[in-house]
C-alpha cells in the first residue's frame, strides 16, 4: 500500500480491507458453495447462564468494593478539599477579575497598536477600544448585580438554622477545593487499577509475523489471509488468520516468545493455536489482556455442591479466553504428563474427585509418590495405597488381577444381555444404575505410573495387565488414568498412550515427550506443550475432549477443599450404600493375595506343553478362583517368573488341526519352580 503524504488516509477503511475479504458475487453461480459461519445474534456472556451470572457477580461485586473504598477516604477527600480551598478561591476571584476587566481585549488592542504603529488606522483603534469599553461596563454592571445577590444570600444564609450555615459553607469549600486542585495530585485515588491494553489490528498482526523470522511469511506477506474480523474474545483479543502456502501454524507457535515480544506482550498473554480440522495453515491467536497465570483462577463448580454422572461432562477447568472446559470420563482411559511441579498430581486427583461424587463409582487410587497426595480420597476409595515399595508394588499387582478378573466377568454380563439393553456392546448409564449388575464405573490413578513399569520382579506383569485394560476396558466401565513426570517409552508404554483418549500435556521439555502424551504427530501439527513456561503451572494442552486440543487450566483444589469434597461424597454414599473396600476396611483378599500356587497349579493342568487359552479353561475347572481368567492372566501370571510364552505348536481338538498359537512347556514352569524355591543348582 503507498501513501501520499499529502493525502488523508482513512485508517478504518484500510483496516477493514485488510480483515474483510472483498466479497464475491455468486448469485448467478450454483455451483458456488452455499455454507457460511453466521455470526452470533447476542454476545457469548448473554447466551449462557453461567456466564450471565458471572458477569452480573463481577459488576456487583466491583461496584461495593468502590464504594467501600470510597467511603473509607471520605474523611481524608474532606481534608484535601479544605487545604485546596484556598487556592480555588485566588483561581475564582483571579478568573473574575479577568473577566470583568476584559484583560483579554487588552491584551488585542495593545497587540494591534504594536503591530501597526503609526500606520494604523485610528478608526481601527478607536472602534476596538470602543467595542473593549462598552464590554467591560457591561460587565461591572453584571458583577455588581451578582454582589448584591451574592450578599443578600449570605445574610439569609446567617440568619437560617445552624445545618443551613453548614451545608452552605462544605457547598463552597468543597467547589473552591475542587476548583483549587492539580493534575498531578487527584483528589480520589483510584479504587481499581486498570491496564489498558490497546486494541489488536491485523497491521499489528501481519508486522508482528513479519518479524519473527518465518521465511514463508517475510516471501509471500500479501498472502496472509483474514478469514474472519479480530474481535474481542473474553478478557482478549482473537484473530484467525491463514498463513501464506507451506507455513503451518506450528511454525509461528515454535516462535511463541518472539511473537509476544514482537507484539510488546507478556508471553502469558500470546497463546498462539493451530485449527488442525480447518487446515494446518489456519493460525488461531488469542491475546489476552492479562497473563493467564495471573488471571484469577475461578473456584471449582463442584468443590461445595453437585454431584457427577461420569456419563456426562463435568467441570475440569478453563480455557484461556475463561470459558468452561469440561471432560467426560466414561469409556476414555487417561494420560497426564509434565516435567516436576507444574500440576500432574492435582490434575490426576482432580479427576478422582470427580469421581467421587459419582455415587455409584468406584475409585481406585495408587500415589507412587508416596507423599500423601491422594489422601483425602481414603474414606471413599475402593483401592488405596501410597509409596512404591515391594509390599505397595505386590498390593498393586494383586489389584490388578482382581479388576482384571472382573473385566472378564462384565464382558460375560453384557454378552449375556439382550441387544436392545446393550445395542452397542458396552456400559451404558443405565446399566450402571442397575446394581445387580454390577456393572458400576470403575476409575483407576496412578500416580507416578513410571514406578510400576519399571519394576524389576513385577514390572511385566504390571504393564501386560494395565495394556490389556487399556484397550479393553473403558467399554465395560473401567478407566485408567495415569499421570508420570517423566513421559517416555519406558515409563509410559506405547500401548498405553496410544490407546488412551484423554490426554492432558502441561509443561514438558522436548517434542518427544509432547507426541508421548498428547498423541504421534501433535508437535508438527502446532501442538506443543513444550510451549508452555515455568510459570504456566496448572496450565497444558488437553486433547480427547473435543475435536482440536485445547489449552486448559484446571481448577485449582488444594488438599483442604478436596477433604470436604471427599467428606460430602462419603455421607452421600453411605446413605445410598455404595461405599465397598477399602472405605469399608475390606482388603484382605487384595493384601494377602491368592492362596494357592499358580505356578503349581498351571503345572497340574498341563502335561508337556500347551496353549495359554487351554490353561486358562483347565485352571477355571480346578478352582473358583480362576473363573474369568483368559490367556492375558495367564501370561500376566507368569511373567514375574521369568516365563515368556512363545509360540507352540500343538493339534487343535476341536477342529483337529495343527495351528501355532503361543504357549509354555511344562518344562519351562518345572525350572521356575525350582528356581523360586532355591532348588536350581547352580
Amino acid at each position: 500500500m503507498t501513501i501520499d503524504p499529502d493525502t488523508p488516509v482513512d485508517w478504518d477503511a484500510e483496516l477493514a480491507d485488510l480483515v474483510e475479504p472483498t466479497p464475491v458475487d455468486t448469485a448467478g453461480d450454483y455451483s458456488a458453495p452455499k455454507h457460511a459461519d453466521r455470526q452470533p445474534i447476542l454476545p457469548k456472556w448473554l447466551r449462557s447462564t453461567e456466564a450471565f451470572k458471572a458477569q452480573m457477580r463481577w459488576a456487583a461485586e466491583n461496584a461495593a468494593h468502590r464504594a467501600g473504598y470510597h467511603a473509607v477516604r471520605l474523611p481524608l477527600y474532606a481534608t484535601r478539599l479544605i487545604a485546596r480551598s484556598p487556592r480555588g478561591l485566588g483561581r475564582v476571584l483571579r478568573g473574575w477579575l479577568a473577566w470583568m476587566l476584559d484583560w483579554d481585549g487588552r491584551q488585542v488592542v495593545r497587540s494591534a497598536v504594536a503591530v501597526s504603529g503609526d500606520g494604523m488606522a485610528r478608526s481601527q483603534y478607536v472602534t476596538l477600544a470602543d467595542e473593549r469599553g462598552r464590554r467591560v461596563g457591561a460587565r461591572l454592571r453584571a458583577s455588581g448585580l451578582g454582589v448584591l445577590v451574592a450578599g443578600a444570600g449570605g445574610v439569609a444564609v446567617l440568619a437560617s438554622p445552624a445545618w443551613v450555615q453548614l451545608l452552605t459553607a462544605g457547598l463552597a469549600v468543597a467547589s473552591l477545593g475542587a476548583v483549587g486542585g492539580r493534575p498531578d495530585a487527584p483528589l480520589a485515588s483510584s479504587a481499581v487499577v486498570t491496564s489498558r491494553v490497546a486494541r489488536l489490528h491485523s497491521e499489528t498482526v501481519q508486522q508482528a509475523l513479519l518479524s519473527i523470522g518465518i521465511a514463508g511469511i517475510n516471501r509471500a506477506p500479501k498472502s496472509i489471509g483474514w478469514p474472519a474480523p479480530i474481535q474481542r474474545d473474553g478478557a482478549g483479543w482473537r484473530a484467525e488468520v491463514d498463513l501464506p502456502p507451506g507455513v503451518t501454524a506450528g511454525d509461528v507457535i515454535e516462535r511463541r516468545e518472539a511473537l509476544a515480544s514482537a507484539l510488546s506482550r507478556p508471553l502469558g498473554c500470546v497463546w498462539p493455536e493451530g485449527a488442525p480440522s480447518v487446515h494446518p495453515g489456519r493460525l488461531v491467536l488469542w491475546v489476552g489482556d492479562r497473563e493467564m497465570s495471573k488471571s484469577p483462577n475461578p473456584p471449582w463448580p463442584l468443590a461445595k455442591a453437585g454431584r457427577v454422572n461420569l456419563f456426562e461432562p463435568f467441570a475440569f477447568g478453563t480455557d484461556p479466553r475463561g470459558r468452561a472446559a469440561p471432560v467426560t470420563l466414561m469409556y476414555a482411559s487417561a494420560a497426564i504428563g509434565s516435567i516436576p511441579r507444574m500440576g500432574k498430581t492435582f490434575s490426576l486427583r482432580l479427576l478422582l474427585l470427580a469421581a467421587c461424587l459419582d455415587l455409584r463409582a468406584q475409585v481406585w487410587a495408587f500415589d507412587l509418590k508416596g507423599t500423601g497426595d491422594f489422601r483425602p480420597l481414603q474414606p471413599v476409595a475402593h483401592r488405596y495405597r501410597a509409596g512404591d515399595d515391594g509390599e505397595d508394588i505386590e498390593y498393586a499387582l494383586a489389584a490388578l488381577s482382581e479388576l482384571h478378573t472382573e473385566m472378564g466377568r462384565r464382558t460375560r454380563v453384557l454378552r449375556g444381555l439382550p441387544s436392545d439393553l446393550v445395542p452397542e456392546s458396552k456400559v451404558t448409564d443405565q446399566l450402571a444404575d442397575n446394581t445387580q449388575l454390577g456393572l458400576c464405573p470403575v476409575v483407576v490413578g496412578v500416580d507416578e505410573c513410571q514406578r510400576w513399569f519399571e519394576h524389576p520382579e513385577h514390572g511385566e506383569a504390571i504393564q501386560a495387565i494395565c495394556e490389556d485394560l487399556v484397550r479393553r476396558g473403558p467399554a465395560v466401565g473401567i478407566m485408567m488414568l495415569f499421570a508420570t513426570q517423566r513421559p517416555d517409552a519406558k515409563s509410559l508404554p506405547p500401548v498405553i498412550s496410544s490407546n488412551v483418549v484423554l490426554r492432558y500435556a502441561m509443561k514438558v521439555m522436548t517434542h518427544t515427550a509432547n507426541d508421548m502424551i498428547l498423541g504421534s504427530g501433535a508437535s508438527s501439527s502446532g501442538i506443543k506443550a513444550h510451549q508452555f513456561a515455568r510459570s504456566d503451572r496448572g496450565i497444558g494442552y488437553l486433547a480427547g475432549e473435543g475435536d482440536d486440543p485445547q489449552i486448559v487450566r484446571t481448577h485449582y483444589v488444594d488438599a483442604v477443599v478436596a477433604e470436604q469434597v471427599v467428606t460430602r461424597a462419603r455421607a452421600a454414599r453411605e446413605a445410598a450404600g455404595t461405599l465397598s473396600g477399602y472405605a469399608l476396611g475390606v482388603e484382605q483378599d487384595v493384601q494377602a493375595g491368592p492362596s494357592h500356587d499358580v505356578l503349581a497349579d498351571v503345572l497340574s493342568v498341563i502335561a508337556d506343553k500347551a496353549w495359554l487359552e487351554s490353561i486358562a479353561e483347565r485352571l477355571a475347572e480346578l478352582r473358583p478362583a480362576y473363573e474369568g481368567w483368559d490367556k492375558t492372566n495367564v501370561s500376566a501370571a507368569l511373567r514375574p517368573y521369568g516365563i515368556v510364552p512363545a509360540q507352540t505348536w500343538l493339534t487343535d481338538s476341536a477342529t483337529g488341526k495343527g495351528a501355532n498359537r503361543y504357549g509354555v512347556t511344562a518344562e519351562a514352569i518345572r525350572r521356575a519352580i525350582a528356581e523360586r524355591d532355591g532348588k536350581r543348582r547352580k
